[in-house]
């Protein structure tokens, strides 16, 4: 058994139809076991608050300090670059996350005094606009520092699978020549501050074996392996199998649920 398990959450637990069968029961047993569990997500279109809300409707026990978010990531790395003025391109049930940062332009609108230090870029859905595109291209061109929460290429949606922050972040590098800085999945250092507060201590080696479970090959398996820890991949969410076998990664196991880690 692995010393502890990290697990994505939309598209693995659960999806918009509910929780996915045995998701609960899963993650249940394995507290049972001793096991420690983190939920490590790129979901940047609501806030911590809502998706412990969310959660716990599916039946799952989540405490606030064992979810990690792009979010919180964003914010400590602003406040690490002397950040304090961003403007947020972002959902607004979002913005409750960013707290104590001063916000200015984007979805919020109003101007300050001070022009944004940084944009902040995720998933706005049906809420981008050529106009909000377009301002975060000129602020970081006149020198914003670029911070993206996450750069996932696409999720599955309601209607199918619809395009991430990821495809926003790209036009803006391309037209500005400028790289984003990102905070979550599959940055190394996102995955070693949820391990740092994992706090394990296990032979040497063993770390190595913390395994990260998700649906997406590229944030949460060559992410995860990337920091020294194994990818296993879920056939639920937003799994393909024609994007596995042309995709050149090998997951270290391909589960068909969650429900199969126990």
């Amino acid at each position: 058994m692995p010393p502890a398990f990290l697990f994505d959450l939309d598209g693995t637990l659960y999806t918009d139809e509910g929780p996915v069968p045995g998701a609960v029961e899963a993650i249940e047993e394995l507290r049972r076991r001793g096991t420690p569990v983190r939920f490590v997500t790129n979901t940047t279109r609501t806030n911590r608050r809502a998706l412990i809300s969310r959660l716990a409707s599916y039946g799952f026990r989540i405490g606030h300090e064992e979810l990690f978010t792009p979010a919180v990531a964003a914010v400590a790395l602003c406040r690490e670059r002397g950040v304090g003025v961003v403007a947020p391109f972002v959902a607004r049930e979002l913005l409750e996350d960013l707290n104590g940062l001063e916000l200015a332009g984007g979805v919020v609108g109003a101007s300050g005094p001070r022009a944004p230090e940084a944009v902040l870029l995720a998933d706005l859905g049906d809420a981008w606009t050529p106009a909000l595109l377009n301002e975060a291209f000129r602020h970081v061109l006149n020198g914003a520092l670029f911070v993206v929460l996450q750069k996932g290429r696409y999720w599955m949606g309601a209607t199918g699978l619809e395009l991430d922050a990821g495809a926003f972040a790209a036009a803006i590098e391309y037209a500005t020549g400028k790289q984003a800085l990102e905070c979550g999945k599959p940055c190394p250092a996102f995955y070693q501050s949820v391990l740092a507060g994992l706090e394990l201590t296990p032979p040497a080696g063993e770390v190595g074996r913390v395994v990260m479970v998700g649906d997406d090959l590229w944030n949460d398996v060559e992410g995860a392996r990337k920091a020294g820890l194994e990818g296993w991949l879920v056939r639920t969410g937003k799994f393909r199998e024609d994007v596995l076998a042309s995709s050149g990664l090998t997951p270290d196991r391909v589960l068909g649920s969650v429900s199969e880690v126990i």
